[in-house]
């Protein structure tokens, strides 16, 4: 009883301590991750909240109401383009990792097998759209007026020889009609989450030269918060490049 009484006295000095850090997250990697340094940032006294989002949209406007400490699931052309478009003033403190954004169907095992007037599904959000644009352009499917402009859009598509359909969706439900589509443009962790594996599924997917890295967004006012920075370095570690290595097996790919 008194080792009992011992270790619920420790427990509760340790929650009386702790500094609580709350971090929205997309579930697969990000949120894995996390789980994943929650035993060395508890060492450190933070206690790690992760609070799970399948959108792209409420990570963000919550940790700009102070509803939440920071956020981990996009690249820095969106968090840009979003602070541009609500007039947020989020800031990124650590790129982590890199998921590249691949080209899918269920129907087709090659690109140059898409039918005329075939349909493709892209990201209805200005920046992974464009990114899907992109990789189509680099993969000569379609010809854009500009191959280096992330927003592009279909409207600045300039050549389509097999007259494509384009349908913009969000991106999280994109895995869903897969089959219902010819071609659909989607994340990697949303591939993840539907049990594709982006080294063999994909028929195209971005190198490792994409500009994309994942990273940890915060607030200005709180970007050298002591937690926050206990998180970034427990993010940094050769732990965490190894977990990622060797949990996702080239689908994502360490940033550090």
């Amino acid at each position: 009883m008194k080792k009992l009484l011992a270790v619920v006295a420790a427990v509760a000095a340790f929650s009386a301590q702790a500094e609580t850090l709350t971090v929205a997250a997309t579930p697969v990697p990000h949120a894995e991750i996390l789980e994943f340094v929650k035993p060395a940032l508890a060492k450190e006294g933070v206690d790690l909240k992760v609070k799970v989002f399948t959108d792209y949209i409420q990570p963000n406007v919550q940790v700009a109401e102070k509803r939440l400490d920071a956020n981990f699931f996009q690249h820095q052309p969106y968090l840009d383009e979003f602070n541009k478009a609500k007039g947020t003033h989020l800031v990124s403190v650590a790129g982590v990792h890199l998921e590249p954004l691949g080209a899918y169907s269920s129907k087709y095992k090659k690109l140059d097998e898409l039918p005329s007037t075939a349909t493709v599904v892209i990201p209805n959000d200005a920046t992974n759209g464009g990114r899907a644009l992109l990789l189509l352009d680099k993969s000569g499917v379609i010809k854009l007026k500009d191959n280096t402009n992330i927003l592009s859009t279909v409207k600045d598509i300039t050549e389509n020889s097999k007259n494509l359909k384009f349908r913009e969706l969000e991106a999280a439900t994109i895995p869903r009609v897969l089959t219902q589509v010819d071609l659909a443009l989607i994340n990697t962790n949303y591939a993840l989450e539907a049990k594709l594996n982006p080294e063999k599924d994909a028929l195209v997917i971005e190198g490792s030269d994409s500009p994309y890295v994942n990273i940890l967004v915060t607030r200005e006012d709180n970007k050298d918060a002591d937690a926050v920075k206990k998180l970034v370095a427990a993010l940094h570690t050769p732990e965490v490049k190894k977990f990622i290595e060797e949990k996702y097996k080239g689908a994502v790919k360490p940033a550090f």
